[in-house]
């Protein structure tokens, strides 16, 4: 089956993650870069979003899960948000997301996690 492929580049948003002492009382910025391939089912109508997936519900997905408690580690953010989209998205075959932390290091500009995730 065809797919199409959705992402998002440095999705930017305050989260309660981290479990040393001072991460655990305060918020932190996190990037979150993203793919999804979509399954096609129809041509695109460019009159209507119902022929394609919004974007705009994945991003929300995304954000409301980094934002809903607070979580320890970066890996079990990650399996969140992948296992959110599989369960919500029935046409997304394939998740690769990226969360990295652009403060945790003076010396590097990120440190973060990817996995990806198929049906």
């Amino acid at each position: 089956m065809p797919t199409r492929r959705i992402f998002f580049n440095q999705l930017a948003l305050d989260a309660r993650i981290g479990i040393l002492e001072h991460e655990l009382n305060a918020t932190q910025p996190l990037h979150i870069d993203a793919e999804f391939d979509v399954d096609i089912h129809q041509d695109v109508d460019d009159h209507t979003l119902h022929s394609v997936l919004d974007y705009r519900l994945l991003r929300k997905a995304i954000v409301d899960e980094c934002t809903r408690t607070h979580i320890n580690l970066l890996e079990t953010l990650s399996e969140r948000v992948v296992e959110r989209i599989l369960t919500d998205f029935p046409d997304v075959r394939l998740v690769k997301i990226r969360i990295s932390k652009p403060l945790a290091f003076s010396d590097c500009a990120a440190v973060g996690i990817e996995i990806e995730r198929s049906r």
